[in-house]
């Protein structure tokens, strides 16, 4: 995200303004590790938040973490659960606001737009790898209303591909139950616990030499690596499609 990662001016710049963009940085950062370690605590305490498999995310390089959707709120969970910081990618609408939106880019986040191909999102996300970095992306596209994981869509793998770097499947449950969510089940929320689960990175197939890739195949790969992660009840259109059952 332009807003967290490193500042990227050229060398020849004013050395007062290479220092003014160093000083930004720090404070986005600084305040990212404020969030995360509130969210945190916050988390462990309300919703009794468990994290499984937390030394599958790499310690270093590129990453493409991919998840289920079930409330506002995941991004922020994830986020908080993991080690390193995750560059999200979120609906435009999100941002539409001037004073939420400079919140999101301060954390990390970045918008595409839902409605058609966002080449300018692909394109800032495949940026954030080649520098190393962890960018989130929700292949749903949007909110699961009954908790079960819905169809993928292939930007996620187009990106994958482009770039051929791991993807990280991460799972969440329980979240659906929390408030200020319109998509929210209305159930009580206090005493759920919320659960994050970090599957193990994959590579996609490596790409033949002037052969398109099938990116409706590595969709599917990727969705069935976040349903293996799932409660049985939580997988919907990938229920029947595991592998082995």
């Amino acid at each position: 995200m332009t807003g967290m990662a490193a500042p990227q001016g050229s060398a020849t710049a004013p050395p007062e303004r290479r220092k003014r963009r160093t000083l930004r940085s720090r404070v986005k950062w600084s305040l990212y590790t404020v969030v995360r370690i509130t969210v945190r605590v916050l988390a462990y305490f309300l919703i009794g938040l468990r994290v499984r498999g937390r030394g599958n995310l790499p310690a270093h390089g590129p990453v493409l973490l991919v998840s289920n959707h079930l409330h506002n709120f995941d991004m922020i969970v994830i986020g908080a659960a993991l080690t390193r910081p995750v560059f999200y990618m979120g609906k435009r609408e999100l941002f539409a606001n001037r004073f939420v939106g400079s919140f999101f880019r301060s954390m990390g986040a970045f918008p595409v737009n839902r409605e058609a191909i966002d080449r300018a999102a692909l394109r800032h996300a495949g940026l954030l790898l080649d520098e190393g970095l962890v960018v989130g992306i929700l292949p749903e596209g949007t909110r699961s209303t009954t908790r079960q994981l819905t169809t993928g869509n292939p930007g996620v793998a187009l990106i994958a591909y482009q770039r051929g770097v791991p993807i990280l499947p991460v799972a969440i449950t329980g979240t659906q139950h929390l408030p200020f969510d319109a998509k929210a089940t209305g159930e009580r929320w206090f005493g759920r616990r919320v659960t994050v689960t970090i599957g193990r990175p994959f590579t996609l197939p490596a790409r033949q030499p002037g052969v398109r890739p099938d990116l409706d195949a590595a969709t599917e790969q990727i969705m069935l690596a976040i349903a293996a992660l799932l409660p049985p009840d939580y997988r919907g259109v990938y229920a029947d499609r595991q592998r082995g059952e």
